[in-house]
């Protein structure tokens, strides 16, 4: 004899009660959407302005020119002749094999996303570590962020704001922001007490405390939340071109639906060469920083 499930051992009516209540939430939220989508587009119209230059600055000037500043940014960061090469090594391959200005449109999406998600993430981070209510409250939502499905917040965002740019950076931006919070927060709060101690003794301030201890000792924790950021970020890309996002994503979702097996491995190596190259970048900047700062990793 089978077994039954324990959801049969639920009332009919109580069934037909939840489909009822996912029917008026969607009800809801397309009425919200029609009512207020225009205004909240608007809203993003400067961030929308701003990443199409941005794009278009780095599609339109020589390459030669962005190869070089890109390679100066690199050095300035790391300090090493080694990564230096390396950066122009790669970036010189994948312009060899056809995918520059994909590359480039890449690049401007996941700097705007970057950009954002520090800009929004390090604050929050702070009022995590300054309040533990802010922390019960803000890590949770941080739990659900990381655990639901990419897909999932493709959803919400498309029905509100269609297909575009601007759908794709909220949803990188949503996917990618959790690590530099809380390694913000982690960082901030991993400062030493006797430290903190002593600037007071010293007359400092709670802003002066902040800006010139807490957030220079966190640094290094704060640069791992920003290379882990970047990671996930490049890792939405190929999600994110299911609703416009132009750039190495689409090639790879090209190759998917039509099994060209060529167009998917290149373009997927570029994206897995932007990654290496900020991972290494960052990672090169925050030992500086830490040797910098005198740190545990330079005795």
């Amino acid at each position: 004899m089978a077994e039954k499930s324990w959801f049969s051992e639920f009332p009919q009516m109580e069934r037909s009660d939840l489909v009822v209540i996912r029917k008026n939430l969607d009800a809801t939220y397309r009425d919200f959407s029609r009512e207020y989508g225009d205004a909240i587009e608007s809203f993003f119209d400067p961030l929308l302005t701003f990443l199409i230059w941005f794009e278009k600055l780095l599609l339109n000037s020589p390459w030669l020119v962005v190869l070089a500043i890109i390679a100066l940014l690199a050095y300035a960061a790391s300090r090493s002749w080694k990564l230096c090469s390396g950066v122009i090594v790669a970036l010189l391959l994948i312009g060899y094999f056809g995918m520059w200005e994909n590359t480039m449109r890449t690049l401007s999406i996941i700097t705007v996303c970057t950009m954002l998600a520090i800009a929004l993430g390090i604050p929050i981070g702070i009022a995590m570590a300054r309040s533990d209510r802010v922390q019960s409250i803000v890590t949770p939502a941080l739990d659900i962020m990381q655990t639901m499905p990419a897909f999932v917040y493709l959803i919400p965002v498309v029905m509100l704001l269609g297909i575009g740019k601007i759908p794709g950076v909220i949803a990188v931006v949503i996917y990618a922001i959790p690590p530099v919070i809380r390694l913000t927060n982690l960082g901030i709060r991993l400062v030493d007490k006797e430290v903190l101690e002593a600037a007071t003794a010293y007359g400092a301030s709670a802003r002066q405390r902040l800006f010139n201890v807490q957030l220079p000792l966190a640094m290094p924790n704060i640069m791992a939340g920003i290379n882990q950021t970047i990671m996930m970020a490049l890792a939405m890309v190929v999600i994110a071109s299911m609703i416009g996002v132009k750039g190495l994503g689409q090639p790879v979702l090209k190759s998917i639906t039509n099994q060209y097996f060529t167009l998917g491995l290149f373009n997927g190596l570029a994206i897995v060469a932007l990654a290496i190259i900020f991972d290494r970048v960052s990672q090169a900047y925050a030992k500086r920083a830490q040797k910098h700062l005198g740190g545990p990793q330079n005795a």
